[in-house]
């Protein structure tokens, strides 16, 4: 997993509440298990036309947004069925980092073992945030994990909280199996004593 300690890009923002897992990824996308090209599902029911056209009304269509790293979503966002297809999509799109006032559980845990970073913040800063993000290509956040802060094109700081396993996590790339191998003396260690009794 990529190491997350400071992202710097365009965020996009999405002004739609209870953005569920179907929305984020049709179902149509999910006979794969790889966790590359999914990101030209991403939001497709909204982002193309019946006759497979772009939708040029859907933010991330838009010129501005294209290569957006950090997407500003309405409260609840990643509400629905648990597929973890929905991070991969967003992190094969390019998007790092997800900011909400709110998450489905599911979603927001998904997001940190795919080295996403979801941020809860208050509707006050939200609105902030949607503000900076609809400043087109100028809409640039910088996301400091390390000093948990959302920092605006303006100076602006929006301070945030996440718990520090999941921080430590982030910073030093480590998903469930990275977190293993961290013991993999130990269970090198373990598996030889058991080389030992034949009886085991």
């Amino acid at each position: 997993m990529d190491k997350f300690t400071t992202l710097e890009g365009v965020a996009a923002p999405l002004k739609i509440i209870n953005v569920d897992t179907d929305m984020i990824i049709p179902k149509q996308y999910l006979k794969t298990i790889k966790r590359t090209g999914l990101g030209k599902g991403l939001f497709s029911e909204q982002r193309y036309k019946d006759d497979g056209s772009e939708n040029p009304d859907f933010v991330l269509n838009q010129s501005a947004y294209r290569n957006a790293k950090v997407l500003v979503a309405g409260d609840n966002f990643g509400c629905g069925s648990s597929r973890e297809h929905a991070p991969w999509a967003l992190l094969d799109f390019g998007i790092r980092c997800v900011i909400s006032t709110s998450f489905g559980d599911i979603f927001y845990n998904n997001c940190f073992k795919n080295g996403i970073l979801p941020i809860r913040v208050s509707q006050e800063d939200l609105d902030k945030l949607f503000d900076d993000a609809e400043r087109g290509a100028n809409a640039t956040l910088t996301i400091d994990l390390p000093n948990q802060e959302i920092r605006g094109p303006d100076g602006g700081k929006v301070k945030f909280e996440i718990d520090p396993f999941r921080k430590h996590c982030l910073i030093n790339g480590l998903d469930d199996i990275g977190l293993t191998m961290e013991k993999k003396t130990s269970i090198d260690t373990f598996e030889a004593k058991l080389k030992e009794r034949a009886w085991a």
